[in-house]
């Protein structure tokens, strides 16, 4: 009797109890009146994986999850259905807690995501309704010098630097001669709130020195290095060229002088000449009818066969004289 009273009492407290648990669950749907959970972004850009939080880069792909907070799997047999606005008119529905989707440009743009659940054909949907502003960044791909690579020792030179990027960006930057550094330098730390950057700095060697400038943003850095050379000034030149061209141009103008000076003794000596010349034969032409000049078509040349010799007979007014030579 006893066993039976007892047998009794046991079912009954389990049923209380069973029911109990079964009105807490209830209870908990009944009072669950939204969806818990929270936002998270997964860019992906080569091998390497982001995880963001409001800050995302544009033009790249981008994992868009939904973290449903659930401890006591409440709604572990519910049904979802996920509403997705980026905040710039594409609007995609799903009913997968994820979705893929990038920016394709920069800006502030505001988040919306409504999620639906049906617990049971007979209840009341559940509905969660998220919002967040997010921000696109366009990443840092490139960092370009502007204008000449060839540059004054001892000036005060003006560079300008472009950035590929979406501002504010810190911008570090430093020279190295000759494209080395004995020691460990820092560089110069610089906030840019555009994509130029304007330095002046003053070259002190020349020859070959590297522009070394990494920067960066929210969401991306990049480090480069450009080459720059470094020549003289030309003024400096100039006023080394010209003395010497003034040098060399007396020089050849001596030695075009020394050149013409014969020619010209030449020509006067020629002209001389030609006077002495006239002069004699005028006057040859006045003493010629006052003189009496041997007629030398009398002349006679006899030769010895014997001593094989040239003997001139010259006959003169009649008289004979005879020259020998042996």
């Amino acid at each position: 009797m006893y066993r039976n009273i007892i047998v009794v009492l046991f079912v009954s407290l389990s049923l209380i109890l069973s029911s109990r648990d079964l009105g807490l669950a209830t209870d908990g749907l009944i009072h669950l009146k939204n969806v818990a959970g929270k936002l998270s972004f997964i860019q992906r850009e080569g091998n390497a994986t982001y995880v963001r939080d409001r800050e995302l880069a544009s033009e790249v792909p981008t994992e868009t999850k939904f973290e449903l907070f659930d401890p006591r799997n409440t709604l572990r047999t519910a049904i979802f259905t996920y509403t997705w606005d980026f905040g710039n008119r594409e609007v995609l529905e799903g009913s997968e807690p994820y979705v893929h989707y990038n920016y394709s440009s920069s800006g502030n743009y505001t988040l919306w995501l409504r999620v639906g659940a049906q617990v049971s054909k007979t209840s009341i949907p559940l509905t969660g309704v998220y919002t967040m502003d997010v921000t696109v960044l366009d990443p840092i791909r490139n960092i370009e010098l502007k204008g000449s690579l060839s540059f004054q020792v001892s000036r005060n030179n003006s560079l300008a630097i472009h950035v590929d990027g979406s501002p504010p960006m810190w911008v570090c930057w430093r020279f190295l001669q000759n494209c080395v550094s004995a020691t460990p330098t820092g560089c110069h730390l610089t906030m840019l709130y555009n994509n130029t950057l304007r330095l002046n700095h003053t070259f002190t060697a020349l020859g070959v020195h590297c522009l070394d400038i990494s920067a960066r943003n929210g969401i991306s850095k990049l480090q480069t290095s450009h080459s720059i050379f470094v020549r003289r000034d030309p003024s400096n030149n100039l006023l080394f060229i010209l003395p010497c061209a003034g040098i060399i141009l007396a020089i050849l103008t001596f030695i075009t002088v020394i050149a013409c000076h014969p020619q010209k003794g030449n020509n006067s000596k020629q002209q001389m000449s030609g006077y002495s010349n006239a002069t004699y034969s005028s006057i040859k032409m006045e003493l010629q009818p006052h003189q009496d000049i041997p007629d030398i078509s009398s002349d006679l040349y006899v030769s010895r066969a014997e001593k094989g010799e040239v003997q001139p007979l010259l006959l003169q007014h009649g008289t004979r004289s005879v020259a020998y030579s042996y």
